[in-house]
C-alpha cells in the first residue's frame, strides 16, 4: 500500500551522519539519493526496502549507495538495501492499510444517506432550510403587505 507522503525529521539537515557524509566527494548527491529513496519506498509500499534495480529510478549510483551504507543511512541486504529506522519514522503497510480503512469508513459514515443533487437543488434546499420568516406589515390602506428582502 503506497504512502501519500513520508516523514522527514526536521533536524535532518543538522544530523551528524549527514554532515560527515557531505564532506565526502559526491556526499551531496548521496544525500539526494537518500531522500529520493524515502519517496520511492513510500510510493511503492516497500517498507523501506530498495532493490538494486530501483537505484536508477532514485537517481543513484552504486557509489552513492556505498556512501549511504558507510554512514548508516542504509543497510546492505540481499538484493538491495534497507533504509535505516524506516519502521521508527514511517508507517508500515499494515498501519497504512488500517489508516486508509478508518478514513474510508469515516467518509462513508459522513455521506450515508446523501443523494446526488444539482447545484440548483442544493441551493433551493439551503435557502428553504436557512430562510427567515418575512415580516408582515400593514399598508396605509389597512391591508397586509409582504416586505420581501431581495438579495443583490
Amino acid at each position: 500500500m503506497p504512502l501519500p507522503w513520508v516523514r522527514l525529521d526536521t533536524s535532518f539537515a543538522s544530523n551528524p551522519k549527514l554532515l560527515a557524509m557531505l564532506r565526502e566527494t559526491d556526499g551531496h548527491r548521496a544525500a539526494f539519493v537518500y531522500l529520493c529513496g524515502l519517496g520511492y519506498s513510500g510510493a511503492h509500499g516497500t517498507d523501506g526496502f530498495l532493490t538494486s534495480e530501483c537505484l536508477a529510478f532514485i537517481h543513484g549510483r552504486r557509489s552513492d549507495a556505498s556512501l549511504l551504507v558507510k554512514y548508516g543511512f542504509w543497510r546492505a541486504q540481499p538484493g538491495g538495501w534497507q533504509i535505516h529506522d524506516w519502521d521508527g519514522f514511517q508507517e508500515s503497510n499494515p498501519e497504512t492499510k488500517a489508516r486508509k480503512a478508518r478514513a474510508q469508513a469515516a467518509a462513508m459514515a459522513r455521506w450515508e444517506g446523501h443523494e446526488a443533487q444539482t447545484a440548483a437543488q442544493r441551493q433551493r434546499r439551503y435557502r428553504a432550510k436557512n430562510s427567515k420568516p418575512q415580516p408582515k406589515v400593514e399598508s396605509p390602506n389597512g391591508q397586509a403587505a409582504d416586505l420581501r428582502i431581495v438579495d443583490k
